[in-house]
């Protein structure tokens, strides 16, 4: 019944490394199923050299394991929190890659430098405060996933166009469609994250692009007229 979401989520997973994003057991992928009403997700600190189809645990929106032998990532029920409040989405990435995770701990939204920014989200990649402390003694992983909602409530963010934020102090998370996408977005916040740090080296007194150039590059890729790309 679960096979073919366990291989697409084992799939996806085995794309982290390739990319560059995760170290060692750092980092998971989930895939989600709205008809069926499950998630798949890595199961916790299995290395991605011995991870198999049938390691991927398989639980329902409210995190509760519904098929499977193994503990699933420490991090399910802020991928659950998640799905239940962005119904648009059915694949969530997790890293602690090396750019992006330092400006979660940096406390730093990433400023839009550049057209590559401006080709994928016409505005910053958000990054949340620092968890209070009544959250992180509550229940730290649901307080995670509730943390990234309020934050896009709080400052009027669309996630399904902006699919990537950055949790104080912790490092990223990504969304899409699907794990194709969510992956796509966990490279592309890592590379925009690392241009940026490079570019307030080499120019520390650098501005944010032109709001008209971040304007043509979004539309032309994203807006009702766009041209990127082929029919």
């Amino acid at each position: 019944m679960y096979s073919k979401l366990q291989q697409e989520c084992l799939e996806a997973n085995l794309q982290l490394p390739k990319l560059g994003l995760v170290l060692y057991t750092f980092g998971n992928v989930s895939c989600a199923d709205r008809e069926l009403g499950v998630f798949a997700i890595k199961p916790s600190g299995v290395s991605y050299e011995e991870l198999k189809a049938e390691d991927i645990v398989i639980v329902n929106f409210d995190g509760e394991v519904v098929y499977g032998n193994l503990r699933p990532s420490s991090d399910t029920q802020s991928h659950a929190v998640l799905y239940r409040h962005f119904p648009d989405i059915n694949g969530i990435v997790h890293t602690h890659s090396f750019y992006a995770t330092s400006w979660a701990q940096a406390k730093r939204d990433i400023p839009i430098y550049g057209t590559t920014h401006a080709d994928h989200l016409p505005l910053y990649i958000p990054c949340t405060e620092f968890m209070s402390d009544d959250r992180i003694n509550g229940d730290y992983e649901v307080e995670t996933g509730l943390q990234i909602i309020d934050h896009f409530k709080k400052n009027n963010l669309n996630p399904n166009e902006v699919e990537m934020v950055l949790v104080g102090g912790h490092g990223p998370f990504t969304w899409g469609k699907n794990a194709t996408e969510a992956l796509y977005n966990a490279r592309v916040l890592e590379e925009l994250a690392g241009m940026a740090i490079f570019t307030e080296q080499i120019n520390p007194e650098i501005t944010e692009l032109k709001k008209s150039i971040i304007n043509k590059h979004y539309q032309r890729k994203h807006g009702k007229d766009a041209y990127y790309g082929q029919k």
